[in-house]
């Protein structure tokens, strides 16, 4: 490898968390099939550096919505408009 093809330097961060926070770390990154625990904080980070919009709030609603269609607690849009006496006809008149 040339020097202009070198990977770049990489420095060692220290951080503080519990030991259980350092266990779900280690559950999820073996889970997605990452090679390391280094290698998967690298990636959380990168994409939080990307989509700095995306937070904990849109999070815990994706987590939500996912635990809501596990449990069968959701309903099909055709499902929905039955309920409610909706039809594409309705909305088309009303825009």
């Amino acid at each position: 490898m040339t020097e202009a093809e070198s990977p770049p330097e990489k420095t060692t961060v220290n951080i503080r968390m519990t030991e259980t926070f350092l266990e779900d770390i280690d559950t999820t990154w073996e889970d997605h099939g990452f090679n390391s625990r280094s290698e998967y904080i690298r990636a959380v980070l990168r994409d939080a550096l990307k989509h700095p919009e995306f937070n904990r709030a849109d999070l815990k609603a994706m987590l939500a919505g996912e635990a809501e269609i596990r449990e069968g607690r959701t309903h099909s849009s055709d499902a929905v408009k039955a309920e409610y006496g909706l039809d594409e006809t309705s909305r088309d008149s009303d825009e």
